[in-house]
């Protein structure tokens, strides 16, 4: 995993985007924010700034979403 054709610091950030949910859940969000750029300037031809606002909003929403039902899992859910 360790590449030696890259800087140290290069190497580094690699090494932790890599190796931390941290840093995988960034390039998850990344992602998940420029496909949903495109896909809603492609099916709605709005300009890439109102595809944008969802691309930011939409996923603000789900995490919200998601830490509801993760606490009610966790409060009602045993295993």
């Amino acid at each position: 995993m360790y590449n030696y054709n890259m800087t140290e610091f290069t190497n580094g950030i690699f090494k932790v985007i890599a190796t931390t949910s941290v840093g995988r859940a960034l390039v998850y969000t990344l992602g998940h924010i420029i496909i949903a750029m495109t896909v809603v300037s492609t099916i709605t031809d709005a300009s890439f700034f109102e595809a944008g606002l969802v691309a930011l909003i939409e996923p603000a929403i789900n995490g919200c979403w998601y830490y509801c039902l993760d606490k009610l899992c966790t409060k009602y859910v045993r295993f």
